[in-house]
């Protein structure tokens, strides 16, 4: 799906608009863009167009130039005030000064020593089901991206859990939760009232213009 510039603004406002059950202590964003090295081939033309207090993720798959891409959305999340997770490199965290890290749900357990070493961070997971969101909140994690909740096009997804499943899924979760898969303008008004933290999306925030 191609997002429009009407698109991302009811996006935003949807995801301002939905009451998280959990407050947090860290500036958690309401939307989240997931880059994606064949879905998203260029994110910092994405990331240049999202509002203020979006999040950025991006997960550089062993990239060659994945320095200088986290550097580029480095730049950008500071010019835009969004924020800037990275994918399972903690090196490459460091390195361009992000805001954070999100992992894996396999590499969840690493989120403990994170927290200790970097408390300022904000930490993120995959979490596939209640058990995983579990282990997060044990770990130290501030929030996981629950998927698939929709049918998606990537090639790692799962079968469509639906939005009451989600919302079941919030539910069970002691940390907050985003919603992940399948998500954009049209599906996301299904999980207004879920408790969601807010909406992660690959493919939902591609090709959006202003």
């Amino acid at each position: 799906m191609t997002a429009t510039g009407d698109d991302l603004q009811r996006l935003a406002s949807l995801a301002a608009s939905l009451r998280p059950r959990f407050a947090g202590e860290k500036p958690l964003p309401r939307l989240l863009f997931v880059t994606d090295p064949v879905r998203t081939p260029d994110p910092a033309a994405i990331a240049a167009r999202l509002p203020a207090g979006a999040g950025v993720i991006y997960r550089a798959f062993g990239a060659v130039d994945a320095q200088a891409r986290a550097a580029a959305l480095k730049a950008i999340a500071v010019e835009r005030g969004l924020v800037l997770l990275i994918g399972a490199d903690i090196a490459l965290a460091d390195a361009c000064g992000a805001d954070g890290v999100h992992l894996p749900e396999r590499m969840i357990a690493e989120a403990s020593r994170l927290r200790t070493r970097r408390p300022a961070w904000i930490l993120t997971a995959a979490a596939h089901s209640p058990e995983a969101a579990v282990a997060a909140h044990q770990a130290g994690c501030d929030a996981v991206l629950a998927s698939t909740v929709f049918a998606s096009s990537s090639a790692s997804a799962g079968p469509a859990m639906g939005a009451e499943r989600f919302a079941a899924f919030v539910a069970a979760a002691p940390l907050s939760v985003y919603a992940l898969g399948g998500v954009n303008a049209k599906t996301a008004p299904q999980l207004s009232g879920s408790g969601a933290q807010g909406f992660a999306m690959v493919e939902g925030l591609t090709g959006v213009r202003t």
